[in-house]
């Protein structure tokens, strides 16, 4: 099978998987006969993951070595970060203010540390 297929096909597949682990409906939960979980906070982080992981593969297929090297870095990390800062505005976590602190921290390193990477990119891409 061509690589753009495989890409293209993991892509896919990993963004379904990603957008499922997000909105974790209990229904489909339940219909799967998975444990459910009280808290769904790590299953969106896992989510956001596969979702940011989607996105790098389908870059590949379109910059031809661009999607799993920095571009795909920022990706993954803008996707868990956005999600974790919206956990941390909007969920109900049961943490501590040490817990939040350093949740906070984590959101701040992988949103720091993309856009690092995508002015370096860019930067690289005008010169």
């Amino acid at each position: 099978m061509q690589r753009s297929i495989l890409l293209f096909l993991d892509g896919a597949i990993n963004l379904i998987l990603g957008v499922l682990l997000m909105m974790f409906p209990r229904q489909l939960v339940s219909a799967l006969g998975i444990p459910a979980m009280q808290e769904t906070f790590y299953p969106t982080i896992l989510g956001a993951v596969l979702f940011g992981i989607g996105i790098a593969l389908i870059v590949e297929i379109r910059s031809k070595g661009l999607g799993l090297g920095l571009i795909g870095a920022v990706a993954i990390n803008i996707c868990g970060g956005v999600v974790l800062a919206s956990w941390l505005l909007f969920g109900d976590l049961s943490t501590s203010t040490q817990g939040n602190a350093l949740l906070w921290v984590l959101v701040i390193i992988l949103v720091g540390i993309s856009v690092i990477e995508l002015l370096s990119t860019l930067r690289k891409g005008v010169e």
